[in-house]
C-alpha cells in the first residue's frame, strides 16, 4: 500500500498546487497544536491538508511507523468544502481514493 499512498498523497499536493490552495507560509505553532479534529478551531480545511495530514502521513511512512486504520477523511471535506471551491470535485474524487485505500486494507 505505500506506494500507492505516497503516490495519492503526491497526487492530493499536485491538485492542490494546480488549484492555488497550496500556501508557502505555514501557519503558527499554537494553529498547529490545536487538539480539535482537522484543527477545527485553527485551521482552514485545506490547511489542515496541507500541514497536518500530508507531513504526517509522510512522516509515518519514511519511519516506517504503522498507519492509521478506520481513516475516511472524504466524508469532512465533502461537507466542510464550498462546491464553489476551485478544483473542488477532483479534490473530493482524490481524497475518496485515499480513503479507500485504508478501507481495502481493513477489508
Amino acid at each position: 500500500m505505500t506506494p500507492l499512498l505516497l503516490q495519492r498523497l503526491d497526487q492530493l499536493e499536485m491538485l492542490m498546487r494546480d488549484h492555488q490552495h497550496w500556501q508557502t507560509t505555514p501557519p503558527s505553532a499554537s494553529a498547529l497544536a490545536s487538539s480539535q479534529p482537522f484543527c477545527l478551531d485553527t485551521l482552514e480545511p485545506l490547511e489542515w491538508l496541507q500541514w497536518v495530514l500530508i507531513p504526517r502521513m509522510r512522516a509515518l511512512i519514511a519511519a516506517r511507523q504503522p498507519l492509521p486504520q478506520n481513516f475516511a477523511v472524504a466524508p469532512y471535506f465533502e461537507v466542510a468544502l464550498a462546491s464553489s471551491t476551485p478544483g473542488h470535485a477532483a479534490l473530493l474524487r482524490c481524497l475518496t481514493q485515499l480513503d479507500a485505500l485504508f478501507s481495502d486494507e481493513t477489508s
